[in-house]
């Protein structure tokens, strides 16, 4: 009996240890730096803020950086194209 507890308590201590493991890459990949944060809090528009208190920060972030990158309100809006993308075609 005492054979099987010797061989049991390490291999359960493994086993939570590598569960442990897995959790701990998960919760990782789901954390937000602290640098995006930051610039959030000094970039973003009223309905960003809006979306911060009823979606929480990773709802809030997926719209500030599709801002960010031109997907939400960016050169094109529906087919047409932007302020900026008009000028550069009348000075060519």
């Amino acid at each position: 009996m005492t054979a099987w507890i010797a061989v049991l308590i390490p291999l359960l201590i493994m086993v939570f240890a590598l569960g442990m493991e897995r959790l701990e890459t998960r919760l990782r990949a789901g954390t937000v730096r602290e640098d995006e944060v930051e610039d959030f809090l000094e970039r973003a528009r009223p309905d960003e803020v809006k979306a911060l208190f009823r979606q929480g920060i990773g709802g809030a972030l997926q719209m500030f950086r599709l801002r960010n990158l031109g997907k939400r309100g960016g050169s094109t809006r529906r087919g047409r194209p932007s302020e900026d993308d008009s000028r550069s075609t009348t000075n060519a």
